[in-house]
């Protein structure tokens, strides 16, 4: 898993654009006492489920892999 050079700004990024995506889908609402790892979770499993992002490995899932995915989508936005 390659890092990228700005993957922390880029996670801020696709928290936000995730969370626009699932509430205008009307799936989702986040309150804001939810916490970033489970906005990073719901938006991750939420991408997938809609098949645009593909999925980790079963075996291979964690919250690192989870945020450098999200990571990747946002930097693909614009």
């Amino acid at each position: 898993m390659k890092k990228l050079k700005n993957e922390k700004e880029m996670l801020k990024k696709a928290i936000i654009e995730g969370v626009k995506y699932g509430e205008k889908r009307g799936v989702v609402e986040f309150e804001p006492t939810d916490s970033a790892n489970e906005k990073i979770e719901y938006i991750y499993r939420l991408l997938v489920h809609d098949k645009v992002i593909q999925p980790i490995p079963q075996d291979q899932i964690s919250q690192k892999s989870m945020m450098h995915k999200l990571a990747i989508w946002a930097s693909r936005l614009d």
